[in-house]
């Protein structure tokens, strides 16, 4: 055995469940557990931060799932940083995995979990060595050095937590924490930009002269005081993120259901579904965590003095790459008289990375995650079944489910990538990208329940059904 299996069979893990399948109750619980501790970690903040030179990318901190200035500043990052490192290193053939076998998926998800500790490790010496997070500035040479190590600490600290709060989700509860952190973070943020009536100094705005943070009360406001454009531009965004909300769900809800019978059950027969968004949410993930940590990274960089990547004017790409890959706000510019060419072409480009970045990244997830035709293909005929009228044979049943999973793997990726860029044009609440995900994660949440229910009310199903 290699040094480098020694390490991954002595990673630290969370213990499985000693039953084969929990039942809804216990998973119920445990999803809850880890959505109350993901919240109260977010209020607990770093001791010893001075200047949080984060606070202002709020818009990327919801896509990370992650509260800049507490103990959970690094969120989901680490983590999706490593997926897509890893998914780049075996797609490439530069460092591949055997994904087809349970010892190379074990290999893979154990090779993950180390590249996510040392993202956790690398991220929160960026974070503070390069002036994200800072200490007080009114320390001594000696104090500053200290406080520094003190606040990767800590951070170290939240990113661990993060990550085993991610594998407790995921042997215990509905889902993965990666996408429940996201779900939550998402969620709140809606519901503050919609109904919140505090300003954005956290006061209150009736009587303030200061206007809400809530778009329904600027609406009103601005009928009120005879204001068009304010309230035009307040009703725009609510009526994306409907928008956003029900062209996802409508996407997530199509699928393709393919007859299987029960060779050994005569008479009896299930429909495979194949969904139309093939690989979910994981492509948006992967591509907006992305461009949010080219951003910080960038940020970073400015501030230290080496722009590479580009500039800011505040917390907006001003040039470089992270211009390209910022959506401007489409219908803003057009509604306040704002618009030009150059906004075309920025939204055709922020467009057009975000659409092929999805392709890549559903394609690899595809192969890594077993879900490609051959992978089906087994599961399927482990589990007894086999398609009416055809041979029960893997490489029958491989070719037909090729004829399908990869054309809908590319097509769902390309829907989903225009309709995630397409929100985060038109400036909805929380911004499309996070809406869209919230609402992918929230519905396919709300099916693994559903089927869950299912089997503890109609144990005999999860026997027919091989469950």
């Amino acid at each position: 055995m290699s040094i480098v299996d020694n390490l991954l069979a002595n990673l630290p893990e969370v213990e499985s469940p000693l039953q084969k399948k929990l039942s809804f109750n216990e998973k119920l619980k445990w999803t809850l557990i880890i959505l109350v501790a993901f919240f109260l970690l977010s209020v607990i903040p770093l001791y010893g931060l001075g200047p949080n030179n984060l606070a202002n990318f709020e818009q990327l901190s919801i896509i990370l799932g992650a509260s800049f200035g507490s103990i959970m500043s690094l969120g989901i990052g680490p983590i999706v940083t490593a997926s897509i490192v890893l998914q780049l290193l075996n797609g490439s053939g530069i460092w591949k995995f055997d994904t087809s076998t349970k010892e190379g998926r074990t290999r893979f998800q154990g090779t993950q979990k180390l590249l996510s500790i040392f993202f956790i490790i690398f991220e929160s010496a960026i974070y503070v060595f390069m002036g994200g997070l800072a200490p007080k500035a009114e320390l001594v040479p000696a104090q500053y050095f200290i406080m520094q190590w003190i606040l990767v600490a800590q951070l170290v600290l939240g990113g661990l937590i993060v990550l085993y709060m991610d594998e407790v989700m995921q042997k215990w509860g509905f889902g993965s924490g990666v996408s429940l952190f996201i779900a939550a973070n998402v969620s709140m943020e809606i519901f503050v930009r919609a109904l919140s009536p505090l300003t954005t100094t956290g006061s209150w705005a009736f009587g303030s002269g200061q206007p809400p943070v809530g778009a329904v009360w600027v609406f009103l406001l601005s009928l009120s005081s005879g204001d068009p454009t304010g309230a035009i531009l307040s009703i725009s965004t609510i009526l994306a993120t409907i928008a956003v909300f029900l062209l996802a769900t409508y996407f997530q809800s199509m699928k393709i259901e393919i007859p299987l019978s029960f060779g050994r059950i005569r008479g009896h027969g299930i429909r495979w579904p194949l969904h139309f968004l093939y690989t979910s949410n994981i492509p948006v993930i992967l591509i907006a965590a992305l461009i949010a940590n080219v951003q910080l990274v960038a940020k970073l960089f400015e501030n230290w003095g080496h722009p590479l990547l580009g500039t800011f004017s505040g917390n907006i790409p001003a040039s470089g790459f992270v211009l390209w890959i910022h959506s401007p706000d489409i219908l803003r510019l057009i509604i306040t008289n704002s618009f030009s060419s150059f906004n075309v072409l920025q939204g055709l480009i922020y467009l057009l990375f975000f659409v092929v970045g999805s392709v890549i990244f559903a394609l690899f997830w595809m192969q890594t995650a077993g879900m490609d035709a051959g992978t089906q293909a087994r599961n399927i005929m482990n589990s007894g079944l086999q398609i009416p009228g055809f041979r029960r044979d893997e490489r029958v049943l491989t070719s037909i489910l090729s004829r399908y999973i990869l054309p809908l793997t590319v097509m769902g990726a390309i829907a989903v990538g225009i309709l995630a860029s397409l929100a985060d044009l038109s400036g909805a609440l929380g911004r499309g990208t996070g809406i869209l995900l919230a609402v992918m994660i929230i519905y396919r949440m709300y099916e693994d329940i559903a089927n869950q229910h299912m089997m503890d009310m109609y144990p005999g199903l999860r026997k027919i059904m091989g469950k």
